[in-house]
């Protein structure tokens, strides 16, 4: 018995000295390096072979074929923007403020964002809606269809999607999809098979097609949700594909998210962003052709619409975390209001910091969270934040009419962001995320007037709500609290 119990102590000291031998050899945050220290230690072998698969890093690889950007003239036109940006000449100051300016000059160092002027945009917060648009605008296709997603089920509404697919390859029309393996892990096998036979071609995202843990990356998702149909409309928001989303879910009722309909040149970045992924996601795949820069692909738009946007991209791939730097500048440049949805509130340290100083500096902070979770830890993780940041001043909203999964951020009636990101460590660090940063008064008062009528279906937290949970549910707040960076 002795010996045996030499043993078991021998076996996790050796699993204690290897764990942190293999999570200081990567360089990432504190945060992240102790979550994944206690994952190992608690968990032996077991935390070792979820570490390979969920926990290496992958900033280093160059992962995205840049040339894209070169040769749709985007990159020569982040240059000549941060030139006009050093002579004032960006846009005009009745039009953009002066932390407008500073938000668009904080893209493109970081991302090679390009203001993009005259876009024409729709919203919707709708589901029904928004896929009725979608399929109408795909059925009228002419060129090319460019859909990715990170989840699409073979529902109803998966299969009216791909039906659609069909019905405009069969004419001809060149259609393209990316999925997440992961987050469209209840599809069913082969799925995509009928519109490959007409022309059609669907990849999974970093994954294999049968399961997405088969790729030592699988941590690591697409969770994107763009639309491009002939380089003249794209989609961006918070919606996938299912039938959930069009709040058929028993579980989840009502659905309220937020997609936007872009009608101009901001859509020559929302492809430029596709081409990049497809070659990506089709790397080493001999059966698979690149996208290739073609004027068809990146029309210019002659709309005037009033909107100037920002495409802003990020991800695991690249340690300048853009997204999560923009929502920082946003918060910073408030005077007034910040309104936030998100699904999942698990702020790092600077986002945390951010909103409190806001908050008690006087700056009007309203966030909404849902009522109930999606993911267990998750969501007591969001429980946790938000009772702390209760306690710094800001108002926390949880929404009562079902499910919320909308990803908005809006700034002093002035600045907007809407897009896949949430305000959590997965979407900043883990997850490949695209945004529409937005500078046009009367869309921000839609998404603003869109945020009070939101208002009347939530119920308020305070101080008093987290008093009466019992000790075992802070407990699990707690615990989950401590996982939150690799969550």
């Amino acid at each position: 018995m002795a010996i045996i119990n030499l043993v078991v102590l021998g076996v996790f000291i050796v699993n204690d000295i290897i764990a942190i031998i293999t999570v200081f050899r990567e360089k990432r945050d504190i945060a992240a390096t102790w979550a994944w220290l206690l994952v190992l230690t608690l968990i032996p072998v077991v935390g070792f072979i979820f570490y390979l698969f969920a926990g290496k890093k992958i900033s280093q690889e160059k992962i995205f074929d840049l040339k894209t950007q070169e040769r749709t003239g985007l990159a020569q036109l982040v240059s000549l923007q941060k030139e006009q940006w050093q002579e004032q000449e960006l846009m005009p100051k009745e039009i953009l403020t002066v932390e407008s300016r500073q938000v668009t000059k904080l893209f493109l160092e970081t991302d090679e964002a390009v203001l993009t002027k005259h876009n024409q945009v729709t919203l919707y917060t709708d589901g029904q809606e928004k896929f009725a648009a979608l399929l109408a605008d795909i059925l009228a296709a002419k060129k090319h269809v460019h859909v990715e997603y990170y989840a699409i089920f073979s529902d109803e509404i998966g299969t009216k999607l791909k039906q659609a697919l069909i019905t405009v390859a069969k004419r001809g029309v060149k259609v393209k999809v990316i999925y997440d393996s992961l987050g469209s892990r209840g599809q069913r096998h082969g799925f995509f098979k009928d519109l490959e036979k007409v022309g059609g071609q669907a990849e999974p995202f970093f994954g294999h097609r049968r399961s997405p843990v088969h790729s030592p990356r699988f941590n690591y998702r697409a969770h994107r949700k763009l639309v491009i149909i002939d380089g003249e409309i794209g989609y961006i928001g918070g919606f996938n594909v299912g039938d959930q989303y069009l709040g058929k879910s028993k579980y989840f009722g009502n659905w309220r998210d937020t997609h936007l309909r872009i009608v101009g040149n901001a859509v020559i970045a929302l492809q430029s962003r596709f081409f990049m992924d497809w070659n990506a996601t089709i790397k080493g795949d001999k059966k698979r052709t690149k996208l290739t820069y073609a004027d068809s692909y990146f029309p210019l738009s002659s709309v005037r619409g009033t909107t100037s946007i920002q495409i802003v991209s990020s991800g695991p791939d690249n340690e300048n975390e853009a997204i999560k730097l923009g929502y920082l500048k946003l918060i910073s440049s408030a005077n007034k209001t910040i309104d936030i949805q998100t699904p999942y509130l698990i702020p790092d340290d600077s986002i945390y910091e951010a909103l409190s100083v806001a908050a008690l500096s006087g700056v009007k902070v309203r966030i909404m969270i849902p009522s109930k979770p999606d993911h267990p830890f998750v969501y007591r993780a969001t429980q946790y934040f938000a009772k702390a940041l209760l306690e710094k001043g800001v108002e926390i909203y949880q929404y009562e009419d079902g499910f919320l999964h909308a990803k908005t951020f809006i700034v002093d009636d002035e600045l907007a962001s809407v897009g896949s990101a949430n305000v959590d460590f997965r979407s900043f660090k883990l997850n490949f995320e695209t945004n529409a940063f937005c500078y046009d008064r009367a869309l921000v008062q839609k998404l603003q007037a869109s945020f009070e009528q939101d208002l009347a279906k939530c119920s308020r937290l305070d101080e008093a709500y987290f008093r009466q949970q019992s000790v075992w549910l802070r407990f699990k707040q707690q615990f989950s609290r401590l996982l939150a960076p690799i969550l």
